[in-house]
């Protein structure tokens, strides 16, 4: 077995927090600098919702893993909504807050619940890449959460048992292996950086252009589609 196959083979409990402390002490001093206007701008990678409406659902999420409250629909997008709106008469400071304490505290709860939070920690960055791309800031979907993001994301796919993929990362050595092989298909090839597999596996919109992929279509690898 390659270090490539050694992406995600076995599960590391603390990976999610890591993701989720490293994303934190980026994301937070960042958006406690944005002005009024910055929390009301569209999202493109979620319609319909603003910055400060991805932070509300970010944080509500988070607090709910920390406090155990997984009632009947939860996460669904009606469960979302509700979410979001018990937090319309917040400042933008307290929804600041309270994603700083879901960030701080729900590593160890994601640790203890055997992969079944794992997502949670890739949709939260993947959702501040989401607003950093809203306000029009470069490398939206990078930084320093990009290696624990790819390593969760290798982990999650082949669990799930996604569509393989042999992916050729500009920016790493060596190439990430993710999905699960079988016998019906060979696994497909992507050739580009990985912000951009990133955006593939999350949905978001990417610049055809700045990737080559190859036996395997661009909506199969959406995992939250």
């Amino acid at each position: 077995m390659t270090s490539a196959d050694m992406h995600g083979a076995v599960r590391d409990p603390e990976l999610p927090g890591r993701l989720l402390v490293v994303e934190r002490d980026q994301l937070i001093p960042w958006l406690r600098g944005r002005t009024e206007g910055d929390f009301a701008r569209p999202v493109e990678a979620c319609p319909g919702w603003t910055v400060r409406d991805v932070l509300a659902h970010c944080s509500s999420a988070l607090v709910r893993a920390v406090e155990g409250r997984f009632e009947d629909g939860v996460f669904s997008p009606e469960s979302n909504d509700r979410d979001i709106a018990e937090r319309a008469g917040w400042t933008d400071a307290r929804v600041v807050d309270e994603l700083e304490r879901g960030m701080t505290e729900a590593g160890p709860v994601v640790a203890k619940a055997g992969g079944a939070l794992d997502g949670l920690a890739l949709g939260e960055w993947v959702h501040a890449g989401d607003v950093r791309a809203a306000l029009g800031e470069p490398e939206a979907y990078a930084g320093k959460g990009l290696p624990y993001a790819l390593e969760l994301l290798a982990r999650i796919t082949r669990e799930r048992g996604h569509v393989a993929l042999h992916a050729d990362l500009d920016d790493l050595d060596e190439p990430l292996r993710l999905g699960e092989v079988s016998g019906d298909r060979p696994p497909g090839r992507y050739i580009g950086d990985a912000s951009t597999l990133v955006r593939l596996y999350s949905g978001r919109s990417v610049d055809a252009a700045g990737f080559e992929l190859a036996g395997v279509q661009v909506g199969e690898l959406n995992l939250f589609g």
